[in-house]
């Protein structure tokens, strides 16, 4: 008999490392482990998917609107109802935020629920949360995290740092799948004079960052391009600072696109200069195309991925001149730049989507 995977998540139809995670293992469970799969999600008014799902997923949709309280209770009324109907063998739960982490608080379990969190417990934002009543408004947001996550039957992370931040003993740490088959990528030691960076460009991807890093990279060499791939902000901050730097012309910004693959390509060289993460996607996207990768070693994701000084550089936290440095010893070393993307291609090959739906599938089977 076909058991029913459910996943409850916001919306799907993003450029976002949730959405793209999510396309891959939802159709993976459908189409190579016959799972019958399902997917919730909430207020997701755009049709149109970034990312391509298996035409054997069943897409269901929660229309809720209101103050706290009646957007909460609509929509928990709505998702019971709707669970009810599928009659799900496990359900997923994708969901950031206490909603998602409450949610088998409010609702009475009739099958296993797992807890798939993809970001960093850790709020990472730019306020100043340095006041006594944020302190303990935080205190009790982490203290809801744990009470809510214990009463699932299983809660995934994507890293080993991660897990050190849950007070729980019910944990699992599968790492995200690679987006692209490794064996299907050429190695190409032909490069262009590009250092690429992909994300949106909230404040927790570090971007103001990097464009202080790359100031002090094109002073030494200005024939080379930083290139940014991302959503961008409607206040248009990095395009704005670029500009007050004056560093225009070595940047370029554009929007999310569906062939990375081709800018993995192109570029010599991957940069992360996120605060915090919760596994890093982009990291192992970029080492499949045989990019070494330079990241700063925030919670929690670059440690997990990134040897230091084997396949890339990880650089203390904040370190704007260790990480221009690190591009500007990549750039004067050809060779040493090519063997450390060969090993870090070499070095991914753990996260092949065959290895890590396999764990997803021991878990199910362990919880059904």
């Amino acid at each position: 008999m076909t058991k029913k995977l459910t996943y409850i998540t916001n919306q799907v139809c993003g450029s976002g490392g949730l959405e793209r995670v999510l396309s891959l293992k939802a159709s993976y469970f459908s189409d190579v482990f016959n799972y019958e799969v399902h997917i919730i999600t909430l207020n997701q008014e755009q049709s149109t998917l970034f990312y391509d799902f298996s035409k054997k997923i069943h897409f269901h949709n929660i229309t809720v609107s209101g103050n706290v309280l009646t957007y909460f209770f609509k929509y928990n009324s709505k998702l019971k109802n709707l669970l009810e109907k599928i009659d799900s063998d496990i359900i997923l739960v994708c969901d950031d935020g206490l909603k998602g982490l409450l949610l088998p608080v409010f609702y009475r379990k009739s099958c296993p629920m797992i807890y798939e969190r993809h970001a960093s417990k850790k709020i990472i934002d730019n306020k100043d949360h340095s006041s006594i009543l944020d302190k303990v408004k935080y205190k009790l947001f982490f203290w809801l995290m744990d009470f809510g996550a214990k009463r699932y039957d299983a809660v995934v992370l994507l890293t080993n740092g991660n897990k050190k931040d849950w007070r729980i003993n019910n944990v699992t740490v599968i790492p995200n799948p690679l987006s692209f088959n490794n064996n299907d990528v050429e190695f190409h030691d032909q490069r262009e004079k590009i250092v690429l960076a992909v994300g949106n460009h909230g404040f927790q991807k570090g971007y103001d960052r990097l464009l202080k890093i790359w100031e002090k990279v094109i002073s030494e060499h200005p024939d080379w391009k930083l290139n940014i791939f991302g959503k961008i902000d409607s206040e248009m901050k990095h395009l704005k600072l670029a500009e007050k730097l004056n560093i225009t012309e070595s940047i370029n910004f554009f929007s999310p696109t569906k062939n990375i693959g081709k800018e993995y390509q192109k570029a010599a060289i991957y940069v992360m200069s996120s605060r915090s993460e919760g596994f890093g996607m982009v990291l192992i996207e970029a080492m499949s195309f045989g990019l070494p990768c330079i990241a700063f070693d925030c919670p929690h994701g670059p440690r997990d991925i990134i040897s230091n000084g084997q396949n890339g550089f990880l650089i203390e936290n904040g370190n704007i001149e260790e990480f221009s440095n690190a591009i500007s010893f990549f750039i004067k070393n050809e060779e040493v730049r090519l063997k450390m993307g060969l090993r870090a291609k070499k070095s991914v090959q753990r996260y092949s989507m065959q290895k890590i739906a396999g764990r997803w599938d021991n878990l199910f089977k362990e919880l059904i």
